[in-house]
């Protein structure tokens, strides 16, 4: 495709959507039209998709998620295409700027952190690898929220990504499906069989949007279906409103939308926590439903299902598959119960993202049966048939019933369901996967230890590299070649040239223009000037407090102090960048998000600092902001408690872009370590085993590391005494928190051990060749984590697929 028929087919679409001219339009009126081009043009690589693996019998993979972290569309698809540098010219040609028509475009809200980042990014290697593989989830009309940052306190506003609509998705409302919610629900005997009968229920309509996925040069496009909500019947009762009860008239209505209004509702409350349950069994049931239509056209029997259909349950909150296909599979086609049990059982695979109890879902049964009457009704069966299994052919094990019943002391676990009802577990790191099996689910390992494995997470280098930073694209093809690209473990060649001069300062020049890039976009975005020479320090992900942004806040006050002290301290000038949002109702994270920008506003503004310090924390941080900081980091802060981050996808990124890992030996960071060496990555703190000793041992005092470091009573003190120019109890939460919760994730032990590895940063930056060439190691270490690898594995360990032949293996 020329640049010639691009730009006459943009001409036409102008002139067909909007009556325009290039000329007359305006930039909003061009991005729509331009999208909806690529859009026709990826429309017609889905069709031929659908014939292709219609005509080879293809096994479907569906992979549900709460969350797909998708990004921008635009020039993510243009890559994909193949034809990123033609488009680029035909709107050269058109005086169109591409840079601005890219701005245009709202990331879409339909995600948080990794979770959702991992599920896109494992979408687009599937369609890469040629594997029939679809996603489900829901298309939330607000996304979490768009994060404002007022007098340094984060307040939550709407994330209105859908004010100017989804050029890339399509209302399917021909494949809409009814889900429903509450009533009563009685079995009675009906030729031979119990059946339901339903009454009181409140119905939905469960709508299909449709957005294409486009695999990277290879013509292939899958499907990622989100669900909205809306009414069964008519939008409002009539009557009512003629009458003038106006607000009540559209009661209904407001009820059912706000089930696919928001990721994530408040759930401090049981009316947050009802809409939350809500949401979880409409895009569940929605998904299955859509999947046993399509299922029922093949004309085959039910017992093949497995054969032709694999779902995923991406975490707990998509557990509602195993009950769903069950009552579809008993109550509306008849199936014996030891029947479509093995089917649900070979169909369904499980992957879980969290060691913490709070992430694995637990529902009260008064809630649970309220809400989803019959899916109680079945789950109930699944832990009784599970229960007597357990006394029948494992009362050898050990296990006791109350240490693994679905159902226990007034609650339903989902992640226990999740387990009891798939024929694969899987971690998202080594380490992660060994506490699973060891540790936190190892009673159901004694049980089924077939069916646990290890995958760990991956990236996908299209985004991440391509997109993200063409520049180092440019230099890594001049090195190397470009068949990484295609297979990504060929960056390892880059390390023929890790003690090359002429690479390093390749890579050298490409990272500080990167920089530059990064520094002109916070002094447009923020009005702050920062240093391209300085150590760009980056911790960006999801704030929480076993993340530790609050060490990292710990060590910059430290880092303070000694220029007050000694105002000609010798370190090399750092930039500290934060990008991170927090719950709405997680009180302590919004806290730590203040103290962040209390000390930024203290630092930043203090001359005596001479600029050897500054602070930037980047307001409603996504996937576009990700995309401008990931190619400039120079270090990539991994410091999560050792055990508590399941895997991590972010250090992965900013690996595959030339940053050097400070991390502690958790989740994918010991994978890290062990791919680049110990002279590549930077260590501090407890190991796991010490973490877990301590948490069994209970033998940690945070008190007592408080009483004997003098530089944690000083930060703490500052913190309580109006130093950070706030009231003197501002954050006395975060004080008590660490002393009251004895510093349940370990931030004054790791506190010492963290200081001395940013030292030893400082000390590594300053030996230019040392510091490029463990950021060479790192970009050549890197296609190991590719997402297309973990796609790979999952293909042929749990999905039963051969990648490239879109067949069964």
């Amino acid at each position: 495709m020329d640049s010639n028929a691009i730009t006459n087919d943009i001409k036409k679409k102008l002139a067909v959507m909007f009556s325009q001219d290039v000329e007359e339009a305006s930039i909003l009126h061009k991005y729509i039209a331009i999208g909806n081009v690529v859009k026709d043009y990826c429309s017609e690589n889905l069709l031929d998709t659908k014939r292709m693996y219609k005509e080879k019998n293809s096994k479907r993979i569906f992979y549900f998620s709460m969350e797909f972290l998708i990004g921008r569309f635009l020039e993510s698809n243009l890559i994909n295409l193949g034809i990123r540098d033609q488009f680029a010219q035909a709107l050269k040609e058109l005086d169109i700027d591409f840079n601005e028509i890219i701005d245009v475009e709202s990331d879409p809200g339909l995600g948080n952190g990794g979770l959702g980042r991992l599920a896109a990014c494992f979408l687009d290697s599937m369609a890469s690898l040629g594997i029939s593989g679809d996603g489900c989830g829901i298309r939330y009309q607000y996304g979490l929220f768009e994060q404002k940052i007022i007098h340094g306190y984060q307040v939550e506003v709407p994330d209105d990504w859908l004010k100017n609509g989804n050029v890339w998705e399509t209302k399917r409302i021909d494949r809409s499906v009814l889900v429903h919610f509450g009533g009563e629900v009685e079995l009675v005997e009906s030729r031979g069989r119990l059946k339901p009968v339903y009454t009181n229920m409140e119905t939905v309509k469960a709508v299909p949007y449709d957005i294409s996925i486009v695999g990277y040069e290879n013509k292939i496009v899958n499907n990622l279906r989100l669900w909205s909500a809306e009414t069964a019947d008519i939008d409002f009762d009539f009557s009512t409103f003629c009458k003038g009860d106006y607000s009540k008239a559209f009661e209904n209505k407001s009820f059912v939308t706000s089930i696919s209004q928001v990721l994530y509702p408040d759930d401090s409350n049981d009316r947050g926590k009802i809409l939350r349950l809500k949401q979880e069994y409409f895009f569940v049931s929605a998904g299955i439903q859509s999947i046993v239509n399509s299922f029922k056209k093949k004309n085959l029997p039910f017992s093949e299902f497995h054969e032709h259909i694999a779902i995923h349950i991406n975490d707990t909150h998509p557990a509602f598959c195993i009950p769903e296909l069950m009552r579809i599979l008993i109550d509306e086609n008849n199936m014996e119960w030891v029947d479509a049990w093995d089917v649900t059982l070979k169909t369904m695979a499980y992957t879980n993202h969290t060691i913490l109890q709070e992430a694995m879902e637990k529902w009260p049964v008064s809630m649970f049966k309220a809400v989803t009457p019959r899916i109680y009704m079945i789950i109930e069966e699944i832990n009784n048939r599970f229960l007597d299994e357990l006394l029948a052919k494992h009362s050898d094990s050990g296990v006791r019933i109350d240490d693994i019943s679905i159902i226990q002391n007034g609650y339903i676990n989902m992640a226990y369901l999740a387990i009891v009802g798939s024929h694969s577990i899987n971690g998202v790191a080594k380490v992660h996967s060994d506490i699973l099996k060891h540790q936190v689910l190892n009673n159901f390992y004694k049980l089924y230890p077939e069916r646990f494995n290890n995958k760990t997470n991956g990236i996908t280098h299209r985004r991440w590299l391509l997109k993200a930073n063409s520049k180092l694209t440019a230099a890594l093809n001049q090195l190397i070649g470009d068949s990484w690209i295609k297979n990504p473990n060929e960056l390892i060649k880059l390390r023929d040239y890790e003690n090359s001069t002429e690479a390093f300062e390749m890579l050298a020049c490409v990272k500080r223009e990167n920089k530059i890039d990064l520094s002109n976009f916070i002094l447009d975005r923020y009005g702050m000037k920062i240093n391209p020479d300085s150590i760009f320090d980056v911790q960006i992900k999801r704030l929480h407090s076993y993340k530790r942004q609050l060490l990292n806040v710990m060590n910059i006050m430290d880092l303070y102090n000694r220029i007050l002290e000694n105002p000609e301290l010798d370190i090399v000038p750092r930039t500290f960048i934060f990008g991170a949002k927090a719950s709405p109702s997680y009180f302590l994270a919004k806290q730590i998000i203040k103290l962040i920008n209390s000390t930024a506003y203290k630092i930043n503004g203090d001359k005596r600092v001479k600029d050897k310090i500054k602070i930037v924390f980047l307001e409603n941080y996504g996937v576009s902001i990700a995309e401008k900081v990931i190619p400039a980091a120079d270090v990539s802060q991994q410091i999560s408690t050792a055990s508590k981050e399941a895997s991590g996808t972010g250090n992965m990124k900013l690996m595959m872009n030339g940053a050097v890992t400070l991390a502690t030996l958790d989740g994918a960071n010991i994978e890290i370590y062990d791919a680049v060496g110990e002279d590549n990555i930077v260590l501090f703190g407890l190991t796991v085993k010490e973490v877990l000793d301590y948490n069994k041992n209970k033998n940690y005092s945070s008190r007592e590391i408080f009483m004997n470091d003098m530089r944690i009573q000083k930060i703490i003190n500052q913190w309580t005494n109006g130093f950070l120019n706030v009231s003197d109890s501002e954050f006395n939460d975060i004080c008590n928190y660490l002393f009251s919760d004895n510093d349940e994730f370990f931030v004054f032990k790791d506190f010492s051990s963290y200081v001395d590895a940013q030292n030893k940063i400082d000390k590594l930056y300053r030996n230019k060749r040392k510091w490029q060439k463990m950021s060479l190691i790192n970009i050549a270490c890197s296609g190991m984590f590719c997402s297309d690898n973990t796609i790979k594995n999952y293909a042929r360990d749990i999905w039963n697929v051969v990648p490239g032949t879109s067949g069964n293996r």
